[in-house]
Parts: structure tokens; C-alpha cells; sequence
């Protein structure tokens, strides 16, 4: 596991290709009762404007259960809610997945620590994911 830079992103390999390891997280997502609310095409969008990327995918997803208190309590956390989760190809075919660690987004917004667990999803689900 990469550890959480100063911008309060991690990073994970995937022992899966990008596409099983997109799956893998929407089952994931789907069996705990959670919203993908989209799912973007980053390398599909820049192919279709004629430029290249590696693959990579961004899951927007969350549960207004959950963020809607966080949100309740520190309105600027909107701009970083639903939560998401970055799958991207390297170089030599490996799949990571990054998020942004709850404790990142808590000092940003000045979230209440008793709400950290509310936005704590994506490393558990990512790790689930890449095994």
C-alpha cells in the first residue's frame, strides 16, 4: 500500500486487470447496499476527443445515510461527496486504485472526527477489490 502523501491520497495495485477490479468494486458496492452514482470513462472520454490516455475509470459512489450528516455538519465537504475511487493502468498493465483518505477530507472540511467513519468506505472496499 502506498501511504497517504501530503494531498490525502492512497494508492493500492490491484491483482486484477482495470476492468475485473471496475467489477469487482461495483459488486462490492452493489452487496453493501451502497450508490454508484457514475462511473466515468476518463481514457473512453479522451479517446472520443482523439487523444490517448492509459485506461482509467473514476466510481462515484456513496450513501446518503452516510453523507448526508457529514455534510450536515461541514456543508464545503459537498464539493468532495459522493465519494470516489480511481482505477488506473500503468505502464507494465497493473491496475491501482486511489482515494482520498477520510482524514485528508476531515481536516480539509473540518469535519467532526465522530463523522470520519461515515466517509471511511473506499479504503475498505479498495482493498477488498484488489485481492
Amino acid at each position: 500500500m502506498t501511504d497517504a502523501n501530503d494531498n490525502g491520497i492512497v494508492e493500492i495495485p490491484s491483482a486484477h486487470s482495470l476492468d475485473q477490479t471496475v467489477e469487482r468494486l461495483k459488486d462490492l458496492l452493489q452487496a453493501g447496499g451502497a450508490t454508484l452514482f457514475a462511473l466515468v470513462d476518463h481514457s473512453g472520454e479522451a479517446a472520443k476527443a482523439g487523444m490517448e490516455m492509459p485506461p482509467t475509470k473514476l466510481l462515484i459512489f456513496g450513501s446518503p445515510k452516510a453523507g448526508t450528516p457529514v455534510m450536515l455538519a461541514s456543508p464545503s465537504a459537498a464539493i468532495d461527496l459522493p465519494l470516489k475511487l480511481l482505477i488506473r493502468e500503468d505502464a507494465d498493465h497493473t491496475a491501482w486504485i486511489a482515494w482520498n483518505t477520510p482524514e485528508y477530507l476531515g481536516e480539509r472540511h473540518r469535519i467532526p472526527p465522530d463523522l470520519l467513519q461515515n466517509i471511511a468506505a473506499a479504503a475498505n472496499l479498495a482493498a477488498k477489490a484488489a485481492n
